[in-house]
């Protein structure tokens, strides 16, 4: 079993996977902010080894980014096991598992969440994919599915199959992102394991990353959807851990020239078609709580090209200043 590993002082905090959200771009900013890794989008293992061209540049890493895992989603042992030997030529440092994935899509294919149906299964596929490759593997869970709370059986089967890591959300399938996560789920699988376990869920302010550490006894922390339009999150909680001052939050002014700085490498990453209709999205949570935000968002969702982008930006910053 290879260890997954962080140069880190404190429990590393990681950027979640996030599917058409955590691409080269959107890790490579939260990593400037105190990221200690992130894992990629999910890849479909299937489409990997039909050769699919889409799957393959999501799995594209930069060296200024790492560490980074590529997550794979699939329910076939040896396909997964065959996918994470492909994804070896992009030297991935870590490769992850997606059995956590709560869409009905995904989960009505058998994949994503629908595996912690099947504890054997999860065995399985985590003793195809560390025995076809040299690096560490990890999974991604969830509380349980179905209404029955299993993330402690899963976690047993991921270990027993081989794992370094399993990073646990505090929600049921069912739950999505609603209610509060419970993160004595979490407690439960680290006192019954003996790898790293990733606490997920609400861990959306210094203080939550904190008490979620305390609640649950976890080695790191997994942020996700608390880091949209706020990759600062990670310099704070990183202060918090280190036991240094408080960062306050970023101006206006800074979160906006940010936000400018992620849609332009964006364009440049995808094309300005691609590139532009991803940063409606983006821009929208960049805009949370400012001055103008709803008029804001109303005007990014019609924007085309790199040029609006930047009017707009420059629009959203005198609005702050009035």
């Amino acid at each position: 079993m290879r260890a997954l590993l962080f140069s880190t002082d404190v429990p590393p905090v990681l950027l979640a996977p996030m599917a058409g959200i955590t691409d080269l771009v959107f890790r490579r900013i939260c990593r400037s902010f105190g990221a200690d890794g992130a894992v990629s989008e999910m890849v479909s293992a299937k489409a990997l080894c039909f050769g699919d061209k889409k799957s393959r540049r999501l799995c594209e890493i930069d060296d200024s980014e790492r560490p980074t895992g590529i997550q794979l989603f699939g329910h076939e042992p040896q396909t997964l096991a065959q996918a994470a030997r492909i994804v070896c030529a992009f030297s991935p440092d870590w490769i992850d598992i997606n059995m956590g994935c709560p869409v009905h899509k995904v989960v009505s294919s058998g994949d994503g969440s629908a595996l912690m149906r099947d504890p054997k299964l999860i065995f399985r596929i985590v003793q195809a994919v560390t025995r076809e490759v040299d690096l560490p593997v990890t999974v991604k869970l969830r509380a349980g599915i179905g209404g029955v709370e299993n993330a402690v059986e899963c976690a047993q089967a991921a270990q027993e199959g081989g794992a370094a890591a399993v990073a646990v959300h505090g929600r049921m399938r069912e739950q999505f992102y609603a209610p509060s996560a419970d993160w004595g789920v979490i407690a439960r699988v680290k006192r019954a394991i003996d790898i790293s376990v990733f606490a997920n869920g609400d861990i959306d302010s210094p203080s939550a990353a904190l008490e979620a550490l305390a609640q649950t006894g976890a080695d790191g922390l997994m942020v996700g959807r608390a880091a949209l339009g706020n990759p600062f999150l990670f310099e704070q909680i990183k202060a918090a851990l280190l036991g240094m001052p408080e960062v306050p939050p970023p101006s206006p002014h800074r979160r906006l020239e940010v936000a400018r700085r992620h849609i332009h490498e964006l364009v440049q990453l995808k094309g300005e078609h691609i590139g532009m209709l991803e940063a409606r999205g983006h821009m929208g949570w960049y805009f949370k709580g400012m001055r103008g935000a709803a008029s804001l968002r109303e005007k990014c969702n019609k924007l085309t090209t790199i040029q609006e982008l930047d009017t707009l930006i420059d629009e959203a910053i005198s609005m702050q200043k009035g």
